[in-house]
């Protein structure tokens, strides 16, 4: 393909990762319209408004700032320009069942490996350890693998790859949760290491260990938080998106991509949509969910990726969500909170294998307005609480008495813990949201909440890959492909989208500012 100037490309899809690829496009010289379902951009980080309360309903922790400086920097300006992000501290609040008192995790390296060593004697030495063997791991997935279509295994045996062979093949052949148990003893040492799993959408015991890397991010890096939430992320995206002449749709859903026959292979020529329109395009980009857009969109012979695939695969695990709007303040609970239950291993077992909802469950609790006074009213708090379940749409959604159920569980195991008994007569606003809920608004496959797991089987090259192996000139963007799940990874998945128009194989990432080409790749 080229990103010549007149190419023509249609992205379907209007969340992170099509917005990114919309922009990136744009910005190299395509004329793109983006289509987005849905009355409004975001996708899964989508934002709502009741009462005077604005809550992110998807993404609250923003982790790998560097991935987001190069998009932006691609874009011709800079995150700073862009968002007005702060470093929070702490990082993140933990309460453990069993436990009176949290710990924090502060912003930095140094006063975690204080922490661990007050928790453990000798855990401050072995998470610095721990710590210099995330960064190594995390600095060599961003320089060989994150921004490659695996298109060439060569790139594999790069002499760095080959010098850490053995390292890697370690990494990868045993789980998260051995790697931690095999260096901390304390049980909250340990979750806290290995809960980072959740964010890839699966457990400890079936995250590689490779993975460990994720810990350099939060106790090392520290977290970060876009004022006004990451509803502004969106509103950046979409705004130097439309900058570089993207034309972005809302409303308009995909019904099917079109396509040519001919001698050879088929060839994406553009979508139609709900209401009959066509949009005509050299470059059909799916940044919508992976199963949604093969499965309802292409015909059985033209699916890289059919039913009988999906059935073989993890979908990661679903959630309820409860968005909360409570009467007076919540000193308690730190910007972020974490709550683990006692027995990690049943935990995880009920959301993964017996595929029920937990009893108690650990779950996550965000209080934006501890940071940031405009997503609440004055004298007001915003929670969003995060509960992970089986991805099951069968659950219901939210309103259903499962939903209802676990929603009501998670806001008592918060007021017991964090010691608020009146936290629920408090509530003056509440929505809730479950896997039926993803399915029918996100078309989520099996109303997952992020994506399909990171298990070793599903990362890296092992991932559903980002083109169409049955029609040429169709791509794919978004948590479904690599790199995978998470905002950092969706901005990725896009500039792997342009990389594939350029002909461009290498594992690096692309030189910024782009400048439009007009030269075939």
């Amino acid at each position: 393909m080229s990103g010549a100037h007149g190419r023509t490309a249609v992205v379907v899809g209007g969340g992170v990762a099509g917005l990114a690829t919309a922009g990136l496009l744009a910005a190299d010289g395509w004329e793109v319209d983006l289509l987005e379902q849905g009355d409004a951009l975001g996708g899964r980080a989508g934002s709502w408004e009741e009462g005077g309360f604005r809550f992110d309903t998807g993404p609250s922790w923003y982790l790998m700032p560097e991935v987001f400086d190069h998009f932006f920097a691609l874009m011709g300006t800079s995150t700073a320009a862009e968002l007005d992000l702060v470093r929070l501290d702490p990082g993140y609040r933990v309460f453990s069942e069993g436990h009176d008192e949290p710990i924090d995790i502060a912003a930095d390296r140094a006063a975690n490996v204080a922490l661990f060593e007050s928790v453990q004697p000798g855990g401050g030495t072995a998470l610095e350890d721990y710590l210099d063997s995330a960064q190594t791991a995390y600095r060599l997935a961003l320089k060989h693998f994150l921004y490659s279509s695996f298109q060439s295994r060569r790139a594999l045996l790069a002499p760095e790859i080959v010098r850490n062979g053995a390292r890697l093949s370690g990494l990868l052949s045993r789980s998260l949760e051995t790697h931690v148990a095999g260096r901390f003893t304390d049980p909250r040492l340990r979750q806290v290491l290995g809960y980072p799993a959740v964010f890839l959408g699966t457990s400890p015991d079936r995250a590689p260990s490779l993975y460990h890397l994720m810990s350099w991010l939060d106790l090392a890096d520290g977290v970060r938080y876009p004022m006004g939430g990451f509803t502004t992320l969106v509103d950046a995206l979409a705004r130097v998106a439309e900058r570089a002449g993207a034309r972005l749709h809302t409303g308009v859903p995909v019904t099917r991509i079109r396509t040519t026959g001919g001698t050879g292979k088929p060839r994406a020529t553009g979508v139609e949509t709900a209401g009959g329109e066509r949009y005509d395009a050299d470059l059909v980009v799916g940044a919508a969910d992976l199963h949604h857009v093969e499965t309802t969109m292409l015909p059985r012979e033209l699916q890289t990726y059919p039913e009988s695939w999906w059935a073989k695969r993890d979908p990661g695990p679903g959630a309820v969500l409860a968005m909360l709007g409570v009467e007076g303040e919540l000193p308690e609970l730190a910007h972020h909170s974490l709550f683990f239950t006692r027995d990690w291993h049943q935990n995880f077992g009920d959301v993964f294998d017996t595929r029920r909802v937990p009893e108690p469950a650990s779950a996550y609790v965000c209080r934006p307005s501890a940071t940031d006074p405009t997503v609440a009213p004055p004298g007001h708090e915003n929670l969003f609480v995060l509960v992970p379940v089986p991805a099951d749409p069968g659950l219901g959604g939210g309103g259903d008495p499962a939903v209802e159920k676990a929603a009501d569980a998670a806001i008592a195991q918060t007021a017991a813990w964090a010691g608020v008994p009146d936290l629920a007569e408090r509530i003056v606003v509440r929505r809730t949201v479950g896997p039926a809920d993803f399915a029918s608004g996100l078309n989520a496959w099996s109303g997952g909440a992020l994506g399909p797991a990171h298990v070793l089987s599903q990362s890296a090259f092992f991932r559903a890959g980002n083109a169409s192996r049955k029609v040429d000139s169709l791509l794919y963007a978004g948590a479904s492909t690599i790199p995978g799940i998470g905002l950092p990874m969706c901005l990725i998945s896009a500039e792997l989208v342009l990389k594939r128009t350029r002909g461009d194989r290498s594992v690096r990432p692309l030189p910024a500012p782009l400048a439009g080409r007009t030269d075939a790749a």
